[in-house]
């Protein structure tokens, strides 16, 4: 008897207290995809001290806009940190807007193309994003692994915590989101 394959795409994945891969420790991921090769997600409450308009300078296009210019970078995971991903809204239903923009079922999209930056550059693109350097993946069967294990709680994203809410409030607001306090999380997994 096999197991049912869960599906996280388009949930938030949130660390356990007693996370012990540093990596992930505090961190809410927001899931790409999720199917039996594996699972892909960007880790949205980790600001790193590259900013948005740093990051345009670095790949020699120009940003006016100053409100997205100062917003900080996020690190989106151990994997291909030197890559950028643009996590977006929706543009419409027909997608295909970029070269390489991943559709998430019920979500958001995620684009890893430059054309997206070039359109931020001209005043265009999707109002809402979130930038990241590198990504967050799981072989097959990982991430069920390490849930099982009590490593991760797991909810429906909700993309105004990825758009609208403070970097250093998004875990509590992600918890909140389960009517969970994060007060109430023992660090000792199974102690009561």
């Amino acid at each position: 008897m096999s197991q049912a394959r869960i599906d996280l795409t388009n949930q938030f994945l949130i660390a356990m207290p007693g996370m012990a891969d540093d990596a992930f420790a505090g961190s809410v991921v927001y899931m790409c995809e999720h199917n039996e090769k594996g699972a892909l997600g960007l880790v949205i409450n980790k600001p790193i001290s590259l900013t948005v308009g740093h990051l345009f300078e670095k790949v020699e296009l120009s940003l006016d806009n100053e409100d997205l210019a100062a917003r900080p970078v996020f690190y989106g995971g151990p994997v291909q940190t030197e890559r950028g991903f643009v996590l977006h809204e929706r543009l419409d239903e027909t997608g295909g807007h970029y070269n390489a923009t991943l559709a998430i079922p019920g979500g958001l999209e995620m684009t890893t193309s430059r054309d997206v930056l070039e359109a931020l550059s001209n005043g265009a693109g999707p109002k809402k994003i979130l930038v990241t350097l590198g990504y967050s993946g799981w072989a097959a069967g990982q991430l069920e692994e390490e849930i099982g294990r009590n490593g991760w709680l797991t909810v429906d994203a909700a993309p105004e915590i990825i758009f609208e809410t403070p970097a250093e409030q998004r875990y509590e607001r992600a918890l909140g989101l389960l009517g969970i306090d994060p007060r109430m999380l023992s660090q000792e997994a199974g102690h009561a």
